[in-house]
């Protein structure tokens, strides 16, 4: 396939994916969910497990093989983009002075779904295995299907408290502040689930060149950055290429250390320069825009290595199994905590049922355990339905608990920014 027809078929693709992408989610918004959820069922609907399905292997005859690699390189651009977004919207300074309350439901909401994720692992290493994984007892495999079970979407959170009509009440900043927390404790832990050796250097010299890389942009970057960027004078009359430039820039050094880029993305939106805490607007709107433009494409890249049809008795099973953990790890320990913190029933229902949000956050992590060898493809469809079906339950919970509207600014609960993408 010559490089004319190429770029044909991607422009074709592009416009195709944005249409679909563009309907469904307005399709999911109509019916009380976010447009995240319509915007996936995009990767299903034109992958292999529906138009695959077709006579003629239509989804083979959209997106042929030699157009695939493009489609990836801008699906990677987008996750970046949009990693550096949720880290950048992070209000540092508010997860440094959360409350008790918002500390005691973050710890518990991930440390419990990662003990049961674990756990479930080690005593029933057969219901991984009969979905065809062979490496269930490695660190690497435990320790992603913890934090598998475990992640809460920020981002889609947010979207759903401000479409809910519950935004200022006691309970969706307690839940937005301890998703804050526990976004840059799980991004942590799904590091630290890599394989152990990188581009040929043994296990301790990447840990230790990774947390060179922290410690250097946290302590020498983002000091000579502030300063740089509101210097009198500045080079840069604008911050956007700044932004550019680290996110892309960090992403580059975590995959040269063996980590995903998204690693790098994450790591950037922390690092990049805020003035009292505050990102700036003209960034944050220009990232987000990219973000939101580019991700259906990864919503495909991913679609296309989902094949629903793939998971049998077995998968059934055990997607019931990772259901009962990711749900309950999240329902039980987030409403019994905010209950001992002294919310009521409702509130303290509402926390937890927003705490069980996934989303794109989850997509994102199941493709980097896909790439990296960790998981494989049915299982990987096993906990793409799983984030689908865990989000998608989240607003009717809101809708049936119907809380009360209660503004929290009395209650001295730490108010994360949190992203206004609804992915």
């Amino acid at each position: 396939m010559s490089v004319g027809t190429v770029t044909t078929y991607v422009m074709g693709d592009i416009a195709v994916i944005l249409l679909v992408s563009s309907l469904l989610g307005g399709v999911a918004s109509r019916y009380g969910q976010p447009a995240v959820i319509g915007q996936i069922l995009t990767g299903v609907v034109l992958g292999p497990s529906l138009l695959g399905r077709l006579p003629g292997d239509p989804a083979g005859r959209l997106f042929p093989p030699e157009v695939l690699p493009y489609l990836s390189v801008l699906a990677q651009v987008a996750i970046v983009t949009f990693m550096f977004v949720v880290g950048y919207e992070l209000n540092l300074r508010s997860l440094r002075t959360s409350s008790r309350t918002t500390l005691s439901v973050a710890t518990a909401a991930l440390l419990v779904p990662m003990a049961l994720g674990a756990g479930t692992v080690l005593l029933m290493p057969s219901a991984f295995t009969s979905v065809g994984e062979h490496d269930v007892g490695s660190r690497s495999f435990v320790l992603f299907m913890a934090v598998a079970v475990s992640i809460t979407a920020l981002p889609v959170l947010a979207a759903i408290v401000r479409e809910s009509g519950i935004a200022g009440t006691r309970a969706s900043l307690i839940a937005l502040s301890a998703a804050g927390v526990m976004d840059v404790a799980a991004w942590t832990a799904l590091a630290t689930a890599m394989p152990g050796e990188s581009h040929g250097r043994p296990a301790w010299l990447t840990v230790v060149l990774i947390a060179c890389l922290v410690l250097g942009g946290g302590f020498l970057v983002r000091p000579l950055l502030r300063w740089w960027i509101h210097r009198p004078g500045a080079m840069f009359t604008h911050q956007l290429p700044v932004a550019i430039i680290l996110a892309t820039g960090c992403a580059w050094a975590t995959s040269e250390l063996g980590l995903h880029a998204v690693f790098g993305g994450f790591l950037a939106g922390l690092l990049m320069p805020r003035r009292d805490d505050v990102p700036d607007a003209d960034v944050l709107r220009a990232m987000e825009g990219a973000a939101g433009l580019l991700l259906p494409l990864f919503f495909v890249v991913t679609g296309l290595s989902l094949n629903i049809g793939s998971i049998d008795r077995s998968g059934m099973l055990l997607l019931c199994l990772v259901l009962l953990i990711s749900m309950a790890g999240k329902l039980v320990p987030g409403y019994l905590t905010s209950r001992l913190n002294g919310l009521d029933k409702r509130e303290s229902a509402t926390v937890a049922a927003l705490l069980d949000t996934r989303g794109l956050t989850e997509l994102i992590a199941l493709n980097v355990g896909l790439s990296a060898g960790i998981i494989h493809e049915r299982l990987f469809a096993v906990l793409v339905l799983m984030a689908l079906i865990t989000t998608a339950t989240t607003s009717p919970l809101l809708t049936l608990l119907a809380p009360p509207r209660r503004p929290a600014s009395t209650q001295g609960e730490a108010v994360p920014s949190a992203g206004r993408s609804e992915t």
